[in-house]
């Protein structure tokens, strides 16, 4: 199956930042890269599996940690622009 990346744009209950921080490093399975950012978002995590793995990720795992508010995520595409 295709590997791809995706970037899941996390947003947390307000003061659950390190919390949430602490939940996400344990759950290493298709997690590259975890990173707090400004913006609309508090939380950026990179990831990289199969389409399956990654959906499974945030359909599951994300869902159960209770002070994760939303979630925005990012699928890489590949487009070929004819250059």
């Amino acid at each position: 199956m295709l590997c791809m990346r995706a970037l899941c744009l996390i947003t947390v209950k307000a003061g659950k930042v390190d919390s949430v921080l602490d939940i996400l490093r344990k759950k290493r399975r298709i997690i590259k890269q975890i990173m707090v950012v400004t913006g609309r978002a508090d939380i950026g995590v990179l990831m990289q599996g199969n389409i399956h793995q990654i959906n499974d990720m945030i359909t599951t795992d994300f869902k159960r940690i209770e002070d994760i508010s939303s979630t925005e995520t990012l699928m890489e595409v590949e487009v070929d622009l004819g250059w």
